[in-house]
């Protein structure tokens, strides 16, 4: 995998700040990216050793949301934050989950990451099958058989990245780069969402119902989201029994549709959740819709301001009461 060369320089100077943090006794602990145990993915890294630094990295493949390790780590914490993971990290202190004085957030403006099932599309071929999937601009180069293709960037990237209106963090004490601009691809980023839209509601019942007879209720959606952090899950509880744990459709249904409105007002669209899911349902539908209505109803983005209220926590009086039936 190439680099490019502002990939190359944030790493280096990310290397060298995580250092210097460390030597001087800024934090305890290092959350960021190394490289993961297959070609084009990461995996995260968290770390107090100075000597594990040199295996952090920068690259189109950096997906996880790393705020969803935060509640659980004690001690002052540097962690390297995209501008959906920068967000999160707002909610949470917005939430009383961790304390912005004990964490030292690096930021990476983010220009979007390389989803790719998208390049194995494109190209026919397995990921163990390509040689090479790198960036440059707004060019993806793919390297398949020795030979090099070059694809619009907007055909890899992850559908949340293309429509993400917050690329560069939210709130860091430390920028690695120059902003980034938010990505104009808004409409290729909502067009599953618009697909849906479009159908009957007869016909959006029958795919969501095709959709959870697939789940497995492996829970991995719930795990990997930072906004899902209640110390026992409604799914666990057995007085009252909300839920049925065999993965029947209508409980898995259920499932998605309470954690969804648990997570209202919290949701930044990071996609984690889809990504995350072992039997690729597209869950992202259901989350992006909330987080639109949130917007339209009550004028509330997740995790721009790490000082105002919580959504669910207040009532504004100019908000619109014509939901209200």
């Amino acid at each position: 995998m190439i680099l490019m060369n502002s990939d190359n320089k944030m790493q280096q100077k990310l290397r060298h700040d995580a250092r210097a943090l460390l030597e001087q006794d800024k934090v305890d602990r290092i959350i960021g990216f190394e490289p993961g145990s297959l070609q084009f993915t990461t995996t995260p890294l968290i770390t107090r050793d100075k000597g594990d630094l040199d295996r952090l990295v920068i690259n189109p493949f950096i997906v996880n949301n790393l705020a969803v390790f935060l509640p659980d780590l004690k001690g002052r914490i540097a962690i390297v934050s995209k501008g959906c993971d920068s967000r999160s990290i707002v909610s949470l202190i917005q939430d009383n989950k961790i304390s912005r004085d004990d964490l030292v957030i690096i930021g990476i403006p983010c220009p979007g990451m390389i989803e790719l099932r998208k390049v194995e599309k494109l190209t026919g071929k397995d990921r163990d099958e390509l040689d090479d999937v790198a960036r440059q601009g707004d060019t993806a180069i793919i390297g398949v058989d020795g030979k090099a293709s070059e694809f619009p960037i907007s055909e890899v990237l992850f559908d949340n990245c293309l429509g993400c209106e917050f690329p560069t963090p939210q709130d860091y004490d430390i920028l690695l780069g120059e902003p980034a601009a938010p990505f104009a691809q808004g409409s290729a980023s909502q067009a599953r969402i618009e697909e849906l839209k479009a159908m009957s509601p007869q016909q959006r019942w029958e795919f969501w119902r095709k959709e959870f007879r697939r789940c497995i209720r492996c829970y991995a959606c719930r795990n990997v989201c930072p906004s899902c952090f209640c110390h026992r899950c409604f799914v666990e509880e057995s007085e009252p029994q909300w839920l049925m744990p065999v993965p029947r459709w209508q409980e898995n249904l259920m499932f998605q549709v309470m954690r969804n409105i648990h997570v209202a007002g919290r949701c930044t669209d990071c996609g984690e959740c889809e990504r995350s899911c072992p039997v690729n349902i597209p869950l992202r539908s259901l989350t992006r819709e909330m987080y639109d209505l949130v917007d339209e109803l009550f004028h509330f983005k997740a995790g721009m301001d790490k000082d105002a209220p919580p959504l669910m926590t207040h009532y504004e009086q100019e908000e619109a009461e014509d939901l209200i039936r």
